[in-house]
């Protein structure tokens, strides 16, 4: 499954860039590439940049990469419910506001590493369990229509966002 099966139907076009970042590998080759590249992009962040903000009240690279495993878990837990042909409609999240409770800046880089490996195995168990009708489910989240397998997509998409924002504002 690549992300150019998927319809514009099954996602909100908000999402759509996370998509397009990408490109046209199956979800399971991305789930790996990107658990690597964003073991190996933090693992190499300079100690001096953990703490840094590019401009007043804008996140740390620790805050971003606990947003990214948040946002994962979110998008997870919405593919599963999905899959599982659930009608009732989930609500939306707020990232700030998590953000703001998550305490980021007080964790060290190796807790914050294990806590992504950790969600990243699971999402991988995850996926790997759907079958090709599973992941074609739609349900609605935050008032919007989702995918399982755009749910997928875009949890690799966003680490990707997120990557290159700390290469263009952060280092």
């Amino acid at each position: 499954m690549k992300p150019s099966e998927i319809l514009l139907s099954e996602y909100n076009p908000y999402y759509k860039n996370y998509i397009d970042l990408v490109g046209n590998i199956n979800l399971m080759d991305a789930l790996v590439k990107g658990s690597e590249t964003i073991q190996t992009f933090f693992g190499s962040l300079p100690e001096n940049k953990w703490g840094y903000q590019y401009a007043a009240g804008k996140w740390t690279p620790r805050d971003v990469l606990l947003h990214i495993a948040d946002t994962e878990r979110v998008f997870a837990y919405r593919a599963l419910y999905f899959a599982r042909n659930s009608d009732v409609e989930l609500k939306g999240f707020d990232d700030k506001v998590f953000a703001e409770n998550a305490e980021a800046n007080d964790k060290t880089v190796e807790a914050l590493l294990q806590n992504y490996v950790a969600v990243r195995n699971a999402s991988l168990t995850l996926f790997s369990s759907f079958n090709v009708n599973q992941l074609k489910q739609i349900g609605v989240a935050n008032g919007n229509a989702m995918s399982v397998r755009a749910a997928g997509f875009m949890i690799c998409g966003h680490e990707i966002h997120h990557c290159n924002i700390i290469k263009e504002r952060y280092l």
